[in-house]
């Protein structure tokens, strides 16, 4: 295997890793997230999105909280593995752009909420790349939609 191909399985796998410790975070439980998703709602300043939050997201926070964390898995697992890598990508870039454009003005510090902007970043070269050769989705026994 040539360093290029290692590399971008691993790049997959470190996202994918990385999605599923966040949604570890809420396999315990999601109540915590409640005040998170409640106090984004307030503060967020992008019109639209704000009254969406307010009106939508608020007083339905327990069922955004645990489709969150569901897709915060499936895109881990699916990463981890290399099964259906530029469609997880893509539904990680979504949750990524969630957290930057709405959990990320919760952040006091301005400097911190780059973090969450790297995320949306890394997804998105996921979508771009070849899923390598370190993935279950180059096998022709997988089935065609789990293939990148």
């Amino acid at each position: 295997m040539r360093l290029p191909e290692l590399w971008r399985s691993l790049y997959r796998v470190v996202v994918g890793v990385f999605w599923l410790y966040w949604a570890s975070q809420k396999w315990g439980g999601v109540g915590w997230m409640k005040g998170i998703i409640q106090g984004a709602a307030a503060v967020n300043p992008i019109p639209g999105l704000h009254e969406f939050l307010a009106i939508v997201v608020a007083p339905n926070w327990y069922l955004a909280a645990v489709v969150q964390g569901i897709a915060e898995t499936l895109v881990g697992l699916c990463l981890v593995l290399g099964l259906a890598t530029r469609k997880a990508a893509a539904v990680g870039l979504l949750l990524a752009l969630n957290l930057a454009l709405v959990v990320a003005f919760e952040v006091s510090d301005p400097g911190f909420r780059w973090l969450y902007y790297l995320g949306v970043i890394v997804n998105a070269e996921l979508i771009f790349s070849k899923p390598a050769s370190l993935a279950l989705g180059n096998y022709r026994s997988v089935p065609s939609w789990l293939r990148s």
